[in-house]
This record gives C-alpha cells, sequence and structure tokens, in this order.
C-alpha cells in the first residue's frame, strides 16, 4: 500500500513535471510553480486519487508538507484510518 506521500509524489511528478529528487516537505508550493489556481487543481486530483471529499474550508496549503498533512486528516475523517506512517519518507 502506498503512502501519503509516495501517492502526492506521483501527482506532483506526473501532472506538474517535478523532479521528485527536489521535493521534501518544506519545498513551498510556489518553488514548484503550483499558485492558488494550481492548490485548487490539485485538491481535485487529490480527491479523486484519495477518495476524499475537499473541504470547502480554507486550508493554508503552502509546502508539501501541508498538503500530505491535509490529506491524513481527511483520509482518517472520512475513512477512519491514519495514513501518517508514511510523512517521514520525504522528512529523509
Amino acid at each position: 500500500m502506498s503512502t501519503t506521500v509516495e501517492l502526492l509524489r506521483e501527482i506532483l511528478v506526473k501532472d506538474y513535471s517535478v523532479d521528485p529528487d527536489s521535493l521534501t516537505l518544506e519545498t513551498p508550493l510556489e518553488a514548484l510553480g503550483i499558485d492558488s489556481l494550481g492548490v485548487a487543481e490539485l485538491l481535485f486530483t487529490v480527491e479523486e486519487e484519495f477518495k476524499v471529499k475537499v473541504t470547502t474550508e480554507s486550508a493554508k496549503l503552502a509546502t508539501v508538507g501541508d498538503v500530505v498533512g491535509y490529506i491524513d486528516v481527511l483520509v482518517a475523517a472520512q475513512h477512519g484510518c491514519d495514513n501518517k506512517a508514511g510523512m517521514a519518507i520525504l522528512a529523509a
């Protein structure tokens, strides 16, 4: 089973042509060329890939780690499981 970080990494590489070696949890989305519109598009993909419903509440998503944390919260709330185990993969 893939972790949140692994799946998000695949999305970013595929949809935004990001170099996977440049990704860390601290990497700003802006540095990847993802502006506020890009974040909205990313969240549509997140809904599909993670089978979650993104809420309309404002979430501060400035870094890759912010997105990973947001996804983990949604998955835990909506599917009753904890996906945080994979967050350390990018942190290394």
